[in-house]
């Protein structure tokens, strides 16, 4: 599998190539929001067996917290595509937002003041 470096906006086209060649097309918002949690969930699980305090059974199967991640990046590039949103644009808002509204909330650290 290749590592190279792909932008947000070539995810998301990727990934509606790839919805695009299905007859059933992007599902409905409650239904992406519903993956999305389905999703979430399966992360928290395995932050818990990583970092809580519910380690694994001996019989479950081991999942790495990247692909997990992995899969809610591609749920939620399917639900901003099927909402016709731009992740680029998304992401330049909330860094705006953090960088001026969040940007004295914590402590930074010394050599970065």
């Amino acid at each position: 599998m290749s590592r190279e470096q792909i932008t947000m906006k070539e995810m998301q086209e990727k990934v509606d190539a790839f919805i695009g060649q299905f007859e059933e097309g992007y599902f409905s918002p409650l239904a992406m929001l519903a993956r999305m949690t389905e999703e979430t969930g399966e992360l928290a699980r395995e932050i818990n067996h990583y970092y809580g305090e519910k380690p694994k059974k001996e019989s479950e199967e081991h999942k790495s917290l990247d692909k997990e991640m992995g899969d809610m990046l591609f749920v939620l590039i399917c639900f901003a595509n099927s909402l016709d949103i731009d992740l680029d644009e998304a992401f330049r808002i909330v860094m705006e937002k953090f960088e001026t509204r969040d940007q004295d909330r914590w402590t930074k650290k010394e050599n970065e003041k």
